[in-house]
């Protein structure tokens, strides 16, 4: 059995979710702070600790055969990596970044401009995209924010995710570039790797357990109709009579995306004592 190797990123805004996301599959490694390869105890996996800028090319040229980074990463670099699963954390969006006092309404507007960013070839891309050849795209690593104050830069091109960092340094968004999200990545025909095959496999059903909330309710016989069409579960609910022989419990999961809507409509329908849990894992 071949021993995997999977590459995160050491610091930074992934870190933490990506070793959560790991540990949820029940993988059991130590020292992930200290060290820069750590072994599973339990599956046949190392995992790396690198800069994410890093990543991708790791895993293109098989140093690595999996890889969790940000879709703008993996886009920046041009690596050959197989998308296997979109993971729904570290989302953000690269943006058009300008001062506030800028009158700058269009993209054309940005034509003969400096733009600081530390995303060059996603930035020129846009740009090309858009008809602006003619701007001076100044590639700088951290701090991006602070270009247009040191008089280095008219904007900027950034990862925005709560636009804090903007507001305290004068900025406003102006154009969105691309969206971007964790990903698990791996190097090409590795998908048929049982090893691999097993882990997505965990993987999924932590995130299909993250979309979903396991819910428990009383529901008169006479309103048990109408409480099951709105709960189609993993194949349809589960019901358990009760003591009172007119009152049943249903036992069902409701997607998070439409969570509350779904409560309210439970609630109007006859259901009471709704008990909320949250699923550790749905294996399908």
């Amino acid at each position: 059995m071949k021993t995997l190797k999977i590459a995160i990123q050491k610091s930074g805004r992934l870190n933490e979710k990506s070793v959560e996301i790991l540990k949820n599959c029940g993988l059991s490694f130590e020292n992930y702070k200290s060290s820069l390869i750590s072994s599973v105890t339990n599956f046949p996996l190392e995992i790396l600790f690198l800069r994410d800028d890093d990543i991708p090319e790791y895993v293109q040229d098989g140093i690595a055969d999996l890889g969790i980074v940000g879709e703008n990463v993996i886009t920046e670099t041009g690596a050959d990596v197989t998308y296997l699963q979109k993971l729904g954390f570290g989302k953000c969006t690269l943006k058009i970044a300008v001062p506030n006092n800028s009158n700058i309404t269009k993209i054309s507007e940005l034509e003969g401009l400096a733009i600081a960013t530390s995303y060059p070839v996603i930035l020129e891309k846009f740009l090309q995209q858009n008809a602006v050849p003619n701007v001076q795209v100044r590639t700088i690593s951290g701090s991006v924010e602070i270009g247009p104050g040191l008089g280095l830069s008219d904007a900027i091109c950034d990862i925005v995710s709560t636009g804090g960092t903007l507001k305290s340094n004068g900025l406003k968004p102006f154009a969105e570039v691309m969206k971007s999200e964790a990903v698990l990545i791996g190097n090409k025909g590795t998908e048929f790797n049982p090893e691999v095959q097993e882990l997505m496999q965990r993987i999924r059903s932590v995130l299909r357990a993250k979309e979903t909330k396991y819910v428990v309710l009383n529901v008169a016989k006479t309103d048990l109709k109408k409480v099951v069409e709105l709960l189609p579960g993993v194949k349809s609910p589960t019901v358990v009579p009760l003591f009172d022989q007119d009152w049943v419990a249903v036992h069902s999961v409701i997607a998070e995306h439409d969570f509350w809507e779904k409560i309210n409509l439970l609630k109007a329908a006859g259901a009471e004592g709704i008990v909320v849990m949250p699923i550790e894992k749905i294996i399908t």
